[in-house]
Formats: structure tokens, sequence, C-alpha cells
């Protein structure tokens, strides 16, 4: 066979190009047609993908042979969320009535069959068994507006599950140690420890604790919304997004894919990757999560505006949180790398940051702040007042209590 020369090849690539555009050009509308589509893609891996993370819930944590067990009413305690939308309206109608006994398990199998526990997903078989048990991102990034009965009604996608306690959960399996039970059940509602452990596939594997920490640190599940522009989105802005979806989608919900990352020693490398294909929709989508508007009445507008004053004059917090996206994370020299701050520069205690690839804090956004408390990475802030007492004595303003009042109005109206 002959081969085609260099002059020739060059000759049909530009003969291509020329063909390519005399080609119908791309119109808006099918540019808003294909954003579409990937939104809707990444609520679907949002809401539904697993991943294949069944090797880690079924395969080795065996939690379908504990679910069987748990009636939704202990379900509902542990924070686990129901998507009224999934439920039948005869279902629907039955609840209202008082005709359906949440103290019975029988009644978790079949929600889970309708697959309307918000980021569990069980397969069911054909004589009512539970087979398998997986979960998915909007387990611990999503809530519901509680609009049937409390933990029962509209999904909120982005809004983190504070009600959520993950150690109580971990807890059911029949197979962990009951040493590393009693480590994930210190943890709480709301609370989660992702540089406790990671998962390869096969093993959970312990990772390196700095001397004189804790055996784990929890840190507080943090919203998915809100996120567009603000860049590197961790605690410790170890990296952006996609970054964190990855590690968390394969080393903590137990997904099958690759990560590897050499600051933390980490590397993971499953085959065929599952997640990997996936950032590019589920970040689409998550970024397409708008931050909560406050509620009508919930901030006093005109301490809001005497505190917005102060939070860019007086207060200097506009220093750090930089308007719009109030942090100052993409501030540095260079926007690829995170301008990050030492925990003793404001206030943070050090011993998870020690545990992360950064060793520091980023500046918290605060869209949508109103929403989740309690605050600060640890939760050791209750309030948004005690944020502000943190402040002022961190950096010895000398706040009225006045002064204190305004700047939580306008934090509440963000």
């Amino acid at each position: 066979m002959r081969l085609i020369g260099g002059v020739s090849l060059a000759f049909i690539l530009a003969l291509t190009f020329v063909l390519s555009s005399f080609g119908p050009p791309v119109t808006a509308q099918q540019r808003a047609n294909g954003d579409a589509r990937k939104q809707q893609d990444g609520q679907t891996i949002f809401r539904f993908d697993t991943f294949d993370d069944e090797q880690l819930w079924t395969n080795v944590l065996r939690m379908h042979e504990a679910i069987p067990s748990v009636d939704p009413v202990t379900a509902l305690g542990v924070g686990l969320k129901v998507d009224v939308d999934a439920l039948p309206s005869a279902l629907v109608a039955a609840l209202r009535a008082g005709k359906v006994d949440l103290t019975n398990p029988a009644v978790t199998i079949e929600l889970l069959r309708l697959n309307a526990v918000v980021g569990v997903i069980g397969k069911v078989d054909d004589a009512e068994q539970l087979t398998s048990i997986g979960i998915t991102c909007a387990l611990c990034h999503s809530t519901v507006d509680n609009s049937f009965m409390t933990g029962i009604g509209k999904r909120l996608d982005g809004w983190p599950n504070r009600d959520l306690n993950v150690g109580a959960i971990l807890g059911l399996s029949p197979t962990l140690d009951p040493a590393l039970k009693t480590e994930f059940g210190k943890w709480g509602p709301g609370k989660y420890d992702p540089r406790h452990h990671v998962f390869d596939g096969t093993n959970i594997i312990p990772l390196t604790i700095p001397p004189d920490s804790p055996p784990t640190l929890p840190v507080l599940i943090p919203p998915a919304y809100g996120l567009r522009g603000v860049g590197f989105e961790t605690y410790t802005g170890d990296g952006p997004i996609s970054y964190w979806n990855s590690y968390v989608g394969v080393s903590q919900m137990g997904g099958k894919g690759t990560f590897n990352d050499p600051r933390i020693g980490v590397f993971i490398t499953q085959k065929p990757d599952r997640v990997t294909p996936k950032l590019p929709a589920l970040l689409e989508y998550q970024l397409g999560l708008s931050a909560p508007v406050p509620p009508t009445g919930s901030f006093n507008a005109a301490a809001a505006r005497r505190g917005e004053r102060l939070f860019n004059g007086r207060a200097a917090c506009a220093t750090c949180h930089k308007p719009p996206t109030y942090t100052d994370v993409l501030s540095g020299p260079d926007s690829s790398v995170p301008f990050l701050h030492d925990p003793a520069e404001v206030g943070s205690e050090p011993l998870y940051a020690a545990r992360t690839a950064t060793g520091k804090y980023r500046t918290s956004p605060l869209r949508g702040i109103w929403q989740h408390p309690p605050y600060f990475h640890d939760g050791s802030a209750a309030d948004l007042l005690a944020v502000v007492n943190h402040y002022d004595t961190v950096f010895g303003l000398n706040l009225s209590e006045q002064q204190k009042a305004d700047l939580v109005e306008f934090l509440k109206s963000l």
C-alpha cells in the first residue's frame, strides 16, 4: 500500500479544514442545549452515581447486611433524608394519613427500592432482599426542605447535610473493628474526617497522623453551592473542585478510579476508572448551584448596611474576604497557586491543617453563610457572633457590641 507523503498529508489536512469551515456554525441555542445537557448529566452523577463504590459499602463494609434491621425513624435520626418527589402518590397519601409504620424496617427497604433515600443507592431483588448498597455525592452535600415532615421533602442540592451522622452509620458495619467504630462515633452530626484513611479498592488504609495529633479530627461537611469563581474550594486549598471530587470519590466514597497525590502520599489506581471521566459534568453542575438567598425578614437591612461599611472599612474583613466571592484564595501572584494563611495568622487550630497537602487554610467564601452554622472548619464557632468575636480578639479590632451586631446582620444578608 502506498504511503501518503508529507506534502499530500498537509494538503488533505488543509482541505479538511477548508471544508469544515463551510459547516453550519454552532448557534447560541445549540451551545445552551449543550450546557443544559452537561448540567443534567452532572445532576444525575451528583445525585445517583456511586462510581461503583459498592466495592466498599457492600463488599467490605457489608452495609447491605446491617440496613435491613434499620427502621425509618432510626434512619432519619442519623440524618438520612427522603426525597418526597421520588415517592408514589399513594405512599405520600398513606404517610400523610399516618398509615405507614415508620418503625418497620421493611419500609426502609421499600424507600431504597424507590430510590428515595437521598445519596444512598440500594438494590432490592424480587424477594425484597437488599443485595447491595452504594452512596453518592448527595449523601453529604444535599438535604431536603422538610416540606413534608422533618427529614422528608424536596431535594436541596449543594446544601451540607449537617444532620448526617456518618460515624454512626459506619458503626452499623458488621466488619469494622470496635476501636475504629469508637473513633468514628466521636465525629457527631455534620462532620467527617477526610484525612483519617483512604480506601484503595480493597483495603481501608490509615493515613499518617502527625505527632501530638489526635487519632481523628473531623471537620464540618461544607456546602457545595456558591462555588463559581471561588477556586481551591477545600478548607486548606489543596486543589480545585475536581481535585477534591476525585479524592473523595475514589479514596473516601470508595469509587473505582485513580487518584494520586504525592504531597499526602496517596496513590490509588483502579481500572476501569469510573470517576475521572465524570468530573467535568459534575463540576459544571456544582458550579451552577447558587448560594441560597436569605429568607425574607431574616436580617435587619439598615443594620446590614452599617455592617457592610464596617466589613469594607474599619473592621477590614474585606482584606481577606474580597467581594464578590468573599475569599482571597485567587489573589496571589499566580492564580494557579492558592493564596493561603498560616493557622496562627488567623487564629485557627493547626492540627487539621498539618494533616493536609498545604498545611494552611484558605479564606472561606461567605455567600450563603446564613444557612450553615456552626462555622470554621471544625465548627468551633456556634454562630456568626462567635465568628465576629473570634476575629475581634485575634486582630484586636476593639469593636463595640453594636458594631459586632451590625457585622452579623451583614453576614446574614450574603
